[in-house]
């Protein structure tokens, strides 16, 4: 038998403590030094009444308080089921008696329910009536307090300069950012960078193909945006490159070696080498061609949303990293095979040997990101460096701690890899080397393209003026690719379906940001009828509904789901709840008069609730990097 289903036994035994004759004022007062410390209230009793009742103590941490299930009646649980080692009585009998000694002892209790071993604990209503008076005009609320521990250093983004931000980076730019932002209203301070992978023989792919094939096209000469044309010649390269190997395996190489024979791949590592001997021709075309693409990620950040307060360019830090490989053969940390290429030993690890420096002297990606890490530390000397980067760069991460642990680098525990999963469309996975991407500036103009046609189906911006029209769309459209992204647990794969993602009606943006806009129609109004001060009317006695109670409940856990988000680094925390925090305000305003209630106290402590649901419907999408519209 599922637990919603036992009979609840509900108890309510006089409190010396809290006398009949204790005025509404006096409640008040107390609630007011009660409020925002029930859940420590409620563990400090419990170990008092197992020190009392059993005479043992126990540690609250070990006490397990959770928010009691919609189904049942109460608003804190506590399990007792590991207490009946020390009462030595029955789940039921235990919690009875744990339950009476509370309700003695915590005026704020009106009154717990047992079901086997789960003590439901019941507030009195003016808890909940003064929570929402006092904490509804508080733009301060659920923010953490200001920590003074050393910063974060939060990387995500980081795109490479041979092709444009895909649907992939769309994931990675939002995941960041987004997290930056609930970092922040937990109290730390966050230094967001970015690092420009702009060097490497991916980068000089695109140089050479450029320079076989180009013409001297520009961005201005082709009416193509940047980064889209550097794209092009990087997925022209692989074109060539292909019919090359086949072309070798015909004459009876192995892919293998043909894939290191081809002369386009010996030619682009060439053009490497020359780089990093810092031939003028070279460098002058790798700037040329860097900068087209930097304009390019600018435009669609600002499209994003997303910025930076820092960037970082493999260009600049790979020597750093080169410095602190030959340190560390020069130090023995290091090892030299006899082509003179330099790795790290970490077999005793059970992980194998990683190239750091090949044999001619070029360095590889983990080379530049020791640079990047050591810069990092020497820079900012944070509490932690979370690196947001997807999860085929595991191993990766594993090993550039591993190295730099070897290297005897302290901070190297600092070190947190944000694993992401990958996301796919509804016609499968994405290939840049065979031009299959996403381009995240296509996706978003469809979404804004959307976004438009399901309005205008709509009839919600039928008294918009063309203006105003646009910038709805585009709240909508970026709104709605935001919230489906950043709703999914970001250690998960996930399906973006961009046709689903614009649903006024299901778990997405549009839906949460329509909330909100009936929300500010509703406060118009009252307005307009005379209703402005939030504050004014307190009522004590006033009776709560099921479904407002829901409601502030949930209004109730904000604080608690910031913390969560930031402690699990998960913006999906944020947005599951906004949703169902919108969905529950749907079915009150669906079910409930609010201005058409028969008393001006009613209406006044539910426009509160509205007005403090909107708030926090607002303030749950801006930590995901979502705008919400007044009207639409």
């Amino acid at each position: 038998m599922h637990i919603s289903q036992i009979r609840q036994k509900k108890y309510s035994i006089p409190n010396p403590e809290k006398p009949e004759s204790t005025t509404g004022q006096n409640i008040i007062t107390l609630l007011r030094n009660f409020n925002q410390m029930v859940e420590h209230k409620l563990l400090q009793k419990t170990c008092e009444a197992i020190k009392v009742l059993y005479g043992q103590t126990i540690d609250p941490k070990t006490i397990g308080l959770e928010k009691t299930k919609k189904e049942i009646e109460g608003d804190f649980t506590i399990i007792v089921f590991p207490f009946t080692r020390i009462s030595h009585k029955s789940p039921e009998i235990t919690a009875n008696e744990i339950g009476g000694f509370l309700l003695q002892h915590i005026p704020q209790i009106k009154s717990f329910t047992v079901i086997k071993g789960f003590l439901n604990i019941i507030l009195q209503n003016i808890f909940w009536l003064d929570f929402i008076t006092k904490n509804c005009l508080n733009s301060d609320f659920g923010l953490g307090k200001q920590n003074q521990n050393r910063p974060i250093v939060l990387e995500y983004s980081s795109p490479n300069t041979n092709k444009p931000l895909h649907l992939g980076h769309i994931r990675n730019n939002l995941l960041g950012f987004s997290l930056s932002k609930i970092l922040t209203a937990n109290g730390y301070k966050v230094v967001k960078v970015n690092l420009v992978n702009d060097r490497g023989i991916h980068i000089c792919k695109s140089m050479l193909a450029y320079t076989r094939w180009g013409n001297d096209e520009t961005p201005e000469s082709s009416g193509i945006k940047g980064d889209h044309l550097i794209g092009k010649y990087y997925v022209l390269f692989e074109k060539h490159y292909r019919e090359e190997i086949k072309n070798l395996m015909e004459k009876g190489l192995t892919e293998e070696e043909a894939m290191r024979q081809a002369p386009l791949i010996e030619d682009a590592q060439d053009l490497l080498r020359r780089w990093e001997a810092k031939d003028p021709n070279t460098v002058d075309l790798w700037a040329k061609m860097n900068n087209w693409a930097y304009s390019g990620f600018q435009e669609t950040y600002r499209n994003l949303g997303v910025d930076f307060d820092k960037y970082y360019y493999e260009s600049k830090t790979y020597l750093l990293g080169k410095k602190l490989v030959l340190d560390g053969l020069k130090n023995g940390k290091l090892f030299q095979k006899e082509d003179g290429s330099i790795w790290a030993d970490l077999t005793e690890e059970g992980l194998d040997e990683k190239l750091l420096l090949r044999a001619d002297g070029t360095s590889v990606y983990m080379t530049q990101d020791l640079g990047t890490a050591q810069l990092r530390y020497e820079e900012f000397h944070p509490s932690k460096m979370i690196y947001v980067v997807g999860n085929e760069q595991n191993y990766h991460f594993d090993v550039l701690g591993r190295i730099l642990s070897h290297l005897g680098k302290s901070w190297a525990s600092h070190i947190y890899h944000l694993s992401y999963g990958m996301v796919e469309l509804p016609h499968g996975k994405m290939k840049s080397r065979e031009g299959t991407v996403v381009d995240a500036d296509d996706l978003m103009d469809e979404m804004n393209h959307t976004a438009e046609r399901r309005t205008r189906e709509l009839g919600k911006v039928t008294d918009f003026s063309g203006l105003e029209a646009t910038i709805l769309f585009r709240m909508i459209g970026s709104g709605a690719l935001k919230y489906f992204i950043l709703k999914v647990d970001p250690k998960k794969n996930m399906l973006f379906d961009p046709e689903e993602s614009i649903d006024f009606n299901g778990n997405t943006g549009p839906f949460i940001q329509y909330t909100h806009a009936r929300i500010q129609s509703l406060l118009k109004k009252a307005r307009e009828n005379g209703f402005d001060n939030l504050v004014s009317g307190f009522k004590p006695d006033l009776s709560i509904l099921g479904q407002e109670k829901v409601i502030i409940k949930m209004l109730y856990q904000f604080p608690s789901i910031i913390k969560q988000a930031g402690d699990e680094l998960n913006p999906a925390v944020v947005a599951n709840y906004v949703f169902e925090l919108a969905k529950e305000y749907n079915q009150f305003y669906q079910e409930i008069p609010i201005l058409k209630a028969n008393e001006t106290a009613v209406i006044q402590f539910r426009l509160r609730v509205s007005y403090f649901t909107g708030e926090t419907i607002k303030r749950s999408l801006s930590l995901l990097g979502i705008d919400v519209p007044d009207r639409m």
